[in-house]
């Protein structure tokens, strides 16, 4: 049985590897525009694994993601024109313990709550921040937001300027980008593979039994949500860059129910799903707005049709497909 699971083990980072240096091997072929476009679904799949480690590991439905999104995106442009700092490293560094710090705050007073008093409670949470984001705006530039600089990468061994400047951004930090999110995917691994992601499993699947064994609910809820946030921010943080501008639209209620979609079309009830779904969503939502003005009506009746016909998501529709194949492949 240990012999199996080994190897399980060494056929999923086969896999994994594989898929990377697939990712790795595509801007020479696919062209900038789409390298930008898989860059944005890359930092939409590190929010959304965030997501799902309260979603689809603790159980609890967060309405209020888009806070953490912004708190990121709106530490990098704080530094950007107040401490002159241009470099992503130090974005990353300074970014995540002021994520930290605040999604420990917001998840202190929502884990006191479940189910649609969460949700509730969480989207109350972020609907504050836009509205201060949008009001003070001598501070946040208002619906002007604030515009941030290309940041050096490598501790300033890689700058953009000059010619073709716009191109070689792009290119370099798509691998940028690609390692952060490579490195996220496996702590995040670790994470719910870890005696800790397993007592959040049996608090999801059975709350009273797991107190009845010991487990301080609360605190475990508590962890998840520091977690969930400090992930979702380093997405803000390492968006922000790329997007050049960030406004309190990113902080508004319908940007996190975008980031429960991302989460309902991969599958949240697996692991890749969320990644799945990020890199889909961003492709999705980006020819939804050049197909049509009706594009929110558009992601609508793809939600519900989700729902209906893939309740489990995309992988989880490939994973009983090939359940089933495997099954008759056997019989």
């Amino acid at each position: 049985m240990r012999w199996l699971r080994e190897r399980s083990k060494v056929q999923l980072a086969a896999v994994a590897a594989a898929v990377l240096l697939l990712l790795a091997l595509l801007p020479p072929f696919i062209g900038v525009y789409q390298t930008q476009l898989l860059t944005y679904g890359l930092i939409a799949a590190i929010a959304a694994l965030g997501f799902n480690l309260l979603l689809g590991y603790t159980g609890l439905l967060s309405f209020g993601h888009s806070a953490f999104f912004g708190i990121g995106a709106y530490t990098v442009a704080f530094l950007a024109r107040d401490a002159g700092i241009h470099s992503m490293e130090l974005y990353i560094l300074l970014g995540l313990p002021i994520s930290a710090l605040l999604s420990a705050l917001f998840g202190y007073i929502s884990v006191r709550h479940t189910r649609i008093f969460f949700g509730i409670l969480t989207l109350a949470l972020s609907q504050v921040l836009y509205s201060l984001a949008y009001k003070l705006f001598w501070v946040t530039g208002g619906s002007d937001g604030l515009r941030v600089p290309r940041p050096t990468l490598l501790a300033g061994l890689v700058s953009f300027s000059g010619p073709g400047s716009f191109l070689r951004f792009v290119n370099s930090y798509y691998y940028y980008v690609l390692a952060v999110f490579a490195v996220c995917v496996v702590v995040m691994w670790v994470i719910v593979h870890s005696p800790f992601g397993k007592a959040l499993q049996a608090i999801r699947d059975n709350e009273v039994r797991a107190a009845f064994l010991g487990l301080r609910i609360s605190r475990f809820r508590w962890v998840a949500f520091l977690i969930s946030g400090t992930f979702t921010s380093l997405a803000g943080i390492l968006w922000v860059p790329l997007n050049g501008l960030t406004t309190p639209e990113i902080l508004y209620w319908p940007f996190s129910g975008e980031i429960v979609f991302t989460a309902l079309l991969g599958g949240f009830r697996n692991f890749s799903g969320p990644i799945v779904g990020g890199i889909v969503f961003t492709y999705l939502k980006t020819y939804a707005v050049a197909t049509t003005e009706y594009w929110q009506l558009l992601l609508g009746v793809v939600l519900v049709m989700l729902i209906l016909v893939l309740p489990t998501g995309i992988v989880g529709a490939v994973s009983r497909l090939a359940d089933r194949l495997k099954a008759k492949g056997k019989s």
